[in-house]
C-alpha cells in the first residue's frame, strides 16, 4: 500500500508590518480590522452573499444556524486570487469540499505516484 499523502498546506501569511510610532490601541484596531478580515480575507462572507446558502455539487441548502458548514472553494487553487465578482469561488458543503480536493490524491494513488 502507498503512502498517504495530506493537503497541501496553505502558503504563509505576510508578517504584519508595524509602525513604531503608533500607541497601543491603534495597534490592536489594526489587528482587530485584520482579524475580521479585508476584501481579500473576507471571501467567505462575500462568495455566500454573491453564490447563496447553497452547495454547488450537491445542491444542499443552509441557512443562518448552519452556514458554518458551507465552504469556499477556490476553483483554480490559489487562496490568493479572490476577484470581488466571485468568478473564483464556489460555495461547497464540507463533505463536497472534502471531497473535490481529496479526487486528486485518490487520482496520484491509483497511479502508483
Amino acid at each position: 500500500m502507498g503512502q498517504t499523502r495530506s493537503f497541501k498546506p496553505r502558503k504563509p501569511t505576510k508578517p504584519v508590518k508595524v509602525d513604531n510610532n503608533k500607541s497601543a490601541g491603534d495597534i490592536v484596531k489594526e489587528l482587530k480590522g485584520l482579524q475580521q478580515g479585508n476584501s481579500n480575507n473576507n471571501y467567505r462572507e462575500q462568495s455566500l452573499k454573491i453564490h447563496g446558502l447553497i452547495c454547488a455539487k450537491c445542491g444542499r441548502e443552509f441557512d443562518v444556524k448552519n452556514k458554518n458548514l458551507l465552504t469556499v472553494h477556490h476553483k483554480d487553487g490559489n487562496h490568493d486570487n479572490n476577484p470581488p465578482n466571485g468568478s473564483n469561488w464556489e460555495n461547497l458543503c464540507a463533505y463536497c469540499h472534502d471531497d473535490e480536493h481529496s479526487r486528486g490524491i485518490l487520482g496520484d494513488y491509483l497511479k502508483g505516484k
